[in-house]
């Protein structure tokens, strides 16, 4: 399908920010930023954290400039509604894979909660041999899939919480809050294992992604007639707002012109060295990320999106 792009072809160039997305089931999080690129005619847009194509729910996409954000925001933490079922174990420790076994479900909903605390906190998650992670150049999956062992590091994870919504037997929904980088699959894979009934992913939804939430997103088909129309703009958000918890420094008129050239402006005393913060004009736009010196009291421009 062609879309109607005449309202915006001059600015082109000029757009940058955040198109937060429902993503379907069934599409990959690629698919949906070849959608994008298609229909905005913006070749620079890149998704912040991988939604497998059976999980719905936020995904968020830079456009333009931004992606050079991707970084910061795809670090952000997620925050999920997912399907465990319990009793059946699968190889991919989702529905994608082969039946690996079958128990009886013999477990109270005080039981479950129980075991729910045992995965809050901070501890090393090995991901699953199905992943997209690389072995040797290689996908893990790829490997798995031609029979042969797969070994993956343990990676250190924070779960906020876990918070069962509903049980009935066999199967449980629980929100999920965890950092990036968390796989949702192998929480629930090793959640059946501590329960001994073994237990396998059967839906997800991601429902936050940093500061973004369902509430922030756009569904495929309304994007798709604001392509048409060629008012899509309407659902972009700034660029700064993809990283509005972070610090902010208002910069005026003579300050963005010496960021640009690399040069640092003061800052408030007694802010943490490293600390990180966006530098924004006083019309919103997202002009340069800063890093603080505590020893000088000033802040280093580290990336630059104003010339």
């Amino acid at each position: 399908m062609e879309f109607n792009r005449e309202p915006h072809d001059n600015l082109i160039n000029k757009v940058s920010g955040v198109l937060i997305v429902d993503k379907p089931i069934g599409m990959t999080s690629h698919d949906v930023v070849q959608f994008i690129r298609k229909g905005t005619r913006i070749n620079r847009a890149g998704h912040t954290g991988t939604l497998d194509p059976r999980a719905s729910g936020v995904l968020v996409v830079l456009v333009g400039p931004a992606v050079r954000l991707s970084e910061y925001v795809s670090a952000s933490d997620k925050r999920y509604q997912a399907v465990i079922k319990f009793g059946m174990t699968t190889s991919t420790y989702d529905t994608e894979g082969e039946i690996t076994s079958r128990r009886p479900v013999d477990i109270s909903y005080e039981e479950l909660e129980e075991a729910l605390t045992g995965f809050v906190g901070e501890f090393e998650q090995t991901p699953p041999a199905y992943s997209a992670l690389k072995v040797k150049g290689k996908k893990a999956y790829e490997l798995a899939r031609e029979g042969k062992e797969v070994e993956l590091e343990p990676r250190l994870i924070m779960v906020h919480s876990l918070e069962l919504l509903d049980w009935d037997p066999p199967e449980a929904v629980v929100d999920i809050q965890c950092s990036s980088g968390t796989y949702v699959r192998s929480l629930a894979s090793d959640l059946g294992e501590k329960l001994g009934a073994g237990a396998t992913l059967v839906g997800l939804r991601r429902t936050k992604n940093g500061r973004f939430g369902l509430r922030d997103a756009v569904s495929l088909r309304r994007l798709e007639e604001a392509f048409e129309n060629g008012d899509w703009y309407k659902y972009l958000i700034p660029a700064a707002e993809a990283l509005g918890d972070w610090h902010t420094v208002v910069v005026d008129v003579a300050q963005i012109d010496g960021i640009t050239h690399g040069h640092r402006i003061p800052g408030e005393p007694g802010l943490d060295n490293g600390m990180m913060a966006r530098a924004v004009s006083e019309d919103g736009e997202l002009i340069a990320l800063l890093e603080y010196d505590a020893e000088t009291s000033e802040w280093q421009p580290r990336k630059v999106f104003s010339n």
